[in-house]
């Protein structure tokens, strides 16, 4: 296989791994094979006394990675075969890995970073954006739950944040990005080619996590004016804090500010685009979410998988958007006050969080 086959291109400068995604005209969409390419390498980095950090990036201006390629999910549900049980299994695996890596990782983004983007990204010691960056959990919007750790890095958001970002799957600009968390670092892309001279030049420490944080100061930003974010957190903090959707919904119908009046219609009009069996399981994974450890709040979101495409609103989501493209899907039920609190508890029912975890929390 020649590069520009590659899936993920690998190559090693100044004792730095580099792991590139290379599926620019699919937007780098995760496929199994990435996935265990990354892991393999990342797994044989580990153990290499030779490499002192690693740098994931991705070629195409247009996307770091705008998620996993669902459409191969929904062939392998369809089909009745288990690479959609595989790949999730194998990704959260993947993304474990990164939050535990015993060596620094830059996370280099440009453009969309959305579903298992942000999975890969938001375990790395550096998450280093640009002005282009769009950062998201857009899954509600295709009948499935904001996994790869969401109920993990969005639980841990400031108030109810998470909650806002996981039920609306909004895209989030650079500014919102460094503001909630979800960035370290912003790079403007007319100075990435630098970035690269500074990293190819470097001559490492002993700790070369704070070598790269050096590195990344003299001409990167940790704040950005104009978070849109920042301006609106006591609503969303306000009506995201309520129980049920069915309360979040009613909370926001009834704002009365004129500073939030816009943004409460238009979050009503993208919830009501939304599924509300996904939205609801979202929300209350996140609660949940603040009380697990990271390997707990994976093995949630496991939980919830074994069940989603049989159970769930994904296969018809992905039928809509992505194969007739109708825009049209037919969610079940098609309302939150049609939804029932006993289906949304269902899915959480039999959970245990693995004794290794709790011993780990312990």
């Amino acid at each position: 296989m020649n590069e520009e086959q590659a899936a993920v291109l690998v190559e090693v400068r100044n004792q730095i791994g580099h792991l590139i995604l290379n599926r620019p005209a699919g937007l780098n969409a995760l496929t199994l094979e990435m996935i265990r390419l990354l892991q393999q390498q990342l797994d044989q980095w580990r153990q290499d006394p030779e490499i002192r950090a690693v740098v994931l990036r991705a070629n195409g201006e247009k996307a770091f990675c705008a998620g996993g390629d669902i459409r191969a999910l929904y062939d392998s549900f369809k089909a009745g075969d288990d690479l959609h049980t595989i790949f999730f299994e194998e990704e959260y695996a993947l993304d474990q890995a990164i939050h535990a890596y015993p060596k620094p990782i830059l996370a280099l983004m440009d453009g969309f970073v959305l579903g298992g983007g942000m999975g890969l990204v938001q375990g790395a010691s550096h998450r280093v954006i640009t002005e282009r960056t769009r950062m998201g959990m857009p899954e509600t919007g295709i009948g499935y739950f904001p996994d790869v750790g969401g109920s993990y890095f969005l639980s841990r958001l400031r108030g109810e944040t998470g909650a806002y970002l996981g039920v609306t799957g909004t895209q989030v600009r650079a500014a919102d990005a460094l503001y909630t968390g979800l960035a370290d670092f912003c790079l403007g892309t007319e100075l990435l080619s630098e970035l690269d001279r500074m990293l190819n030049t470097q001559t490492w420490s002993d700790a070369p996590g704070d070598d790269l944080t050096a590195v990344l100061k003299q001409f990167a930003s940790t704040s950005l004016p104009g978070s849109e974010i920042k301006a609106i957190q006591p609503a969303i903090n306000r009506h995201f804090a309520h129980d049920s959707l069915l309360d979040i919904q009613g909370s926001l119908a009834a704002e009365e500010c004129d500073a939030y009046m816009d943004w409460a219609q238009k979050t009503l009009s993208v919830i009501e685009s939304r599924s509300p069996l996904a939205m609801s399981v979202t929300l209350e994974m996140i609660r949940r979410g603040r009380e697990l450890t990271l390997e707990q709040c994976f093995e949630l979101e496991l939980h919830l998988d074994r069940q989603w495409f049989a159970k769930g609103d994904i296969v018809e989501g992905v039928r809509a958007l992505i194969i007739d493209k109708d825009k049209s899907p037919r969610w079940n039920p098609p309302t939150l006050a049609e939804l029932n609190s006993d289906r949304v508890a269902s899915f959480f029912e039999g959970f245990e969080p693995s004794s290794a975890s709790l011993r780990r929390q312990a």
